[in-house]
């Protein structure tokens, strides 16, 4: 379904001890409806629902909802921290298309 690096994993578990929301919840990815390419992801710490693909790291677990999965399918998730930017990068062999800013994406 969905990979992420030691980096991305890092910074999730830090967030899932540091963030009062996150306690004792999953980090949710989506797929949803927006930006200037027609899609963009989303991340919340959310409980698991009916039909949630549920993949687990250590320590912790990632929630794809059924309409997203398809979407995300075979995607790697990165968080790099530099001088630039920060913030997590997803590399998704599905998208036909993105956004000059980069923050959405055609599928």
């Amino acid at each position: 379904m969905v990979t992420l690096t030691e980096n991305a994993a890092g910074k999730i578990r830090e967030f899932l001890t540091i963030e009062p929301q996150a306690k004792g919840r999953s980090l949710r990815i989506a797929v949803e409806p927006g930006g200037c390419s027609g899609y963009q992801y989303a991340f919340s710490f959310d409980e698991k629902k009916t039909n949630d693909t549920e993949v687990p790291f250590q320590g912790f677990s990632v929630l794809i909802d059924e309409r997203s999965a398809g979407f995300l399918k075979g995607s790697s998730i990165d968080y790099a921290d530099d001088s630039s930017s920060s913030g997590f990068k997803i590399v998704n062999p599905n998208v036909k298309k993105s956004c000059g800013c980069g923050q959405s994406n055609q599928f």
